[in-house]
């Protein structure tokens, strides 16, 4: 990537920054990325409901090893959909060890395909953004984004100081691990997860070119960390604030709730600009600096650029269901838009920012009504079982489940099934029992209130294009 963006697409929730978002940034020469998480059940759905356009048939069609290629589309492509209101077909949950093959399989090739699709047509670079919190599909995700030529990984949630080694490695199609964080676990214990790409490639290998990796970090300490101990080059570093959608960083300190229950940030949580400035590497600033005043001020303070997500959330190109979009934007547009932080919403602990929708998730009466079921198993917690095995829970699982797994019941009340609600917000959620559908859980950063400046007379909607037009206004 010989010049660096000025502005970088956040890589959103699981499908909202897909590859036709990530796709028309990147034709405006800016860095487009799309979201790693959950891909393989997100393009297996896609295929069950049919694959309007043949997008995913021709991704796949390109993929280099045929004989996987032919058995994913085999496993998973519904011709002409699947019949309304029928449920989607599951595929199996990860495990450190002893995952299907046919999940592997499809993890690679939906990585492939959806950054495939993200480059087709132009020549700018494109990025992905994963979870390090979500471990388990980490290894097979990061190959097949690589067999398509992503140009970047991007990753937060997490400590990613094994992912440069990974990166390393699988440039060269050999073998790699990674650790999983098991609770319990002993010291000295084997945790690792392990991918050899030998395992799975077919015929002649094609040549790879190492992505550059960017961390998402909301510390000082953990750029430090990452740039001292990383078992590889670090290639700079996403800064993010706690206006920021999606998960954020609990508050360094005394965990202190406000009168409304959010969690309250403090001078602690401010990242100085001048120690990462020491460390001579680049850096975006993200969370609500989305503008032009912002994308100025970041240059002004030595940063490369930007990370902008919600205002791309809303746009006409992302992955995020039209009906929702719509709601955002007429509640934005007459000032009525609201987002609340949930300190317990996210099984994985994380404060989440959630947009406030009556009908959603977002809604009590809606969290309540909602059978609890964990059937994704992305956010679970790897633990320690007595007899040493690795075993897994969610705290929004059912609570007597969860608790006979270990978990606490106090950890379990107030969390929301991220994964299904997820699905739901990009328009693929599970049907359920007597054609009950999953409910969406919507989350932006605190600029949502702000995206309807991007709208303009007499429209109803907008493009990445008028995004990135108005954040570069008297920027250069």
């Amino acid at each position: 990537m010989p010049e660096l963006p000025k502005i970088i697409q956040g890589g959103m929730g699981a499908g909202v920054s897909n590859w036709t978002l990530a796709n028309a940034v990147s034709r405006l020469g800016q860095l487009g990325v799309v979201s790693g998480t959950a891909l393989d059940v997100i393009v297996s759905r896609r295929l069950q409901d049919g694959d309007a356009g043949g997008h995913m048939r021709r991704a796949i069609a390109s993929f280099p090893f045929r004989e996987m290629a032919a058995r994913v589309l085999a496993r998973h492509f519904v011709e002409g959909g699947r019949p309304a209101g029928t449920p989607y077909r599951a595929i199996p949950m990860y495990a450190r060890t002893g995952s299907a093959r046919d999940l592997v399989e499809l993890c690679i090739v939906a990585n492939y395909a959806e950054v495939f699709l993200a480059r087709e047509g132009h020549d700018g670079p494109v990025g992905i953004n994963y979870l390090e919190k979500i471990q388990l599909p980490l290894l097979p995700s990061m190959y097949g984004a690589m067999l398509a030529g992503v140009a970047a990984v991007l990753m937060g949630a997490g400590i990613p100081i094994r992912v440069p080694g990974v990166l390393d490695a699988f440039a060269l199609h050999g073998p790699a691990e990674y650790p999983l964080s098991v609770t319990g676990s002993l010291a000295g214990e084997d945790t690792m997860m392990r991918l050899s790409p030998s395992d799975y490639a077919e015929g002649v290998l094609p040549p790879l070119t190492r992505p550059a990796f960017y961390p998402i970090v909301s510390s000082n300490t953990l750029a430090l960390t990452l740039v001292r101990k990383a078992n590889g080059r670090v290639d700079g570093f996403i800064i993010e604030g706690p206006t920021a959608g999606g998960h954020n960083a609990p508050p360094r300190g005394k965990p202190a709730l406000s009168a409304a229950g959010e969690p309250v940030y403090g001078e602690r949580d401010l990242v100085d600009l001048a120690k990462m400035r020491e460390l001579a590497l680049p850096f975006w600033l993200a969370g609500g600096r989305g503008t032009a005043e912002g994308l100025r001020d970041a240059l002004a303070k030595g940063a490369a650029g930007i990370q902008v997500g919600t205002a791309f959330a809303y746009c006409a190109e992302s992955g995020m269901d039209h009906a929702t979009k719509e709601r955002v934007l007429k509640l934005a547009t007459a000032g009525l838009a609201r987002i609340f932080t949930d300190p317990v919403a996210s099984p994985t602990g994380f404060p989440f920012k959630v947009v406030q929708l009556e009908g959603t998730l977002s809604s009590e009466a809606a969290y309540l009504a909602r059978t609890r079921i964990c059937d994704l198993g992305y956010l679970r917690e790897p633990y320690r079982k007595e007899d040493g095995a690795t075993g897994y829970r969610c705290a929004s699982e059912p609570v007597a489940a969860y608790v006979a797994k270990g978990g606490g019941e106090e950890n379990a009340t107030g969390r929301k099934c991220l994964c299904n609600a997820l699905m739901a917000d990009i328009g693929i959620g599970q049907t359920r029992a007597g054609g009950i559908g999953e409910k969406t859980l919507v989350t932006s950063g605190d600029d949502v209130t702000d995206i309807g400046r991007f709208v303009m007379p007499g429209s109803s909607s907008y493009c990445a294009a008028d995004v990135v037009a108005r954040l570069l206004e008297a920027a250069s």
